[in-house]
């Protein structure tokens, strides 16, 4: 059965990168979290200003921690030492970061990144500021176009973070998108990257395992 899943996700991974440099972007495929992990750490050096957008899969990945042993400098706006008006000046410090790392929502098998954000901050970052941007996804987030990625946000991306951020939103009782009117909708900026943005270095490391939400 392992085989079977391996070869699975070799092969869709494989087509999600190709599709993702026909559109201009970097892409690269990692069968484990470790190769993956290594990748990443390679595009840092000493001293370097680290943004770190948000993402659960490069929490999971341990990122954070390497990059204070490396000697880089971590912008974390999701700090809960942070005030409001910290976590802001973080926020706008990591569009100015070296290196900023974050995950897409859903990415699709026509090379696209779709995103839903609500205050904009990691959208912004990906598409213009930073140095460098990595894009790390695991191989739940693939999806086969456009229609697919927008229903993944509705029925997983959006309840499950709105858990996640202790939101009192409608879909934390429902489990799928209400589109709702509350005051702490989640939901707010919709993004599809279709193609690489002209002057920003995005890379997409796809990983074939199951990585965030």
């Amino acid at each position: 059965m392992k085989e079977i899943h391996n070869w699975h996700n070799e092969t869709i991974g494989a087509k999600v990168v190709e599709v993702l440099k026909n559109n201009g972007f970097s892409a690269i495929y990692f069968q484990s979290a470790e190769e993956a992990s290594t990748f990443i750490m390679n595009n840092i050096k000493k001293g370097d200003k680290v943004g770190f957008g948000g993402s659960m899969t490069i929490k999971n990945l341990g990122i954070q921690e390497k990059v204070k042993s490396l000697g880089g400098i971590v912008l974390d706006h999701g700090d809960p030492t942070l005030s409001q008006e910290e976590k802001m000046e973080t926020m706008r410090g990591e569009l100015l970061s070296d290196v900023f790392l974050c995950s897409s929502n859903a990415v699709t098998l026509e090379g696209e990144l779709v995103n839903i954000d609500g205050i904009g901050n990691r959208v912004a970052a990906m598409s213009f500021g930073p140095k460098k941007v990595i894009v790390t996804v695991g191989i739940n987030k693939i999806c086969k176009n456009e229609a697919a990625a927008f229903e993944r946000l509705e029925q997983i991306v959006a309840p499950k973070n709105c858990v996640r951020l202790n939101m009192a939103n409608p879909c934390t009782k429902t489990g799928v998108c209400m589109d709702c009117k509350a005051d702490t909708r989640a939901c707010r900026i919709y993004s599809v990257i279709k193609r690489k943005p002209m002057r920003t270095d995005i890379t997409v490391v796809v990983i074939g395992e199951d990585f965030g939400f």
